[in-house]
């Protein structure tokens, strides 16, 4: 019986460790890293591709205090892209936009107007103490950064944007 009862504990573990090694998903490392093409950001603004041209695209990140903070930002042509900052960054892995008090993550889709900049428009994240959203940083060197994003922004006069199907792969 005792042997019975020792055998029916381990295939228990057995069973515990199966189902923790299958049930994680790439999400927790950081994603699949998206399909941006090298030295782009991209998503959909509202439904509509936005496509950063790569040499308005840059990645940095600053260490300092035994902290780092990694900015992204892609914009085209047009003006429109989006930008990224996160404090706090420890490598590949889920950066919440939002979700408290204290900011750590914020995003931004920007549409700017070159002949009246007063009229160029940004939509932030967070804008309340709720998730607006996420960055994936799926792959993190000392020379490239990779990820998705999604998120949904909130301009001055209080109109919304949704983010979606982001991704970028950018160079330090």
């Amino acid at each position: 019986m005792k042997t019975m009862k020792n055998t029916m504990y381990m295939m228990l573990i057995a069973l515990t460790l199966v189902f923790t090694v299958t049930s994680c998903s790439k999400d927790d490392d950081g994603g699949d890293g998206g399909d941006a093409a090298s030295g782009i950001v991209k998503g959909k603004a509202d439904g509509v591709l936005v496509t950063s041209t790569k040499q308005l695209t840059s990645a940095t990140v600053i260490n300092a205090g035994g902290t780092s903070t990694v900015s992204i930002q892609g914009t085209n042509m047009d003006g429109k892209g989006f930008n990224f900052t996160i404090n706090g960054f420890e490598g590949t892995g889920t950066y919440n936009i939002g979700g408290g008090a204290n900011v750590f993550v914020v995003a931004n889709y920007i549409e700017g107007n070159a002949s009246n900049p007063a009229a160029t428009k940004i939509w932030t994240a967070p804008f309340d103490d709720t998730v607006a959203g996420e960055i994936n940083i799926s792959e993190s060197s000392d020379t490239t950064i990779k990820g998705t994003f999604e998120f949904t922004g909130k301009d001055a006069d209080g109109t919304f944007k949704e983010i979606t199907e982001g991704s970028f792969n950018v160079d330090f």
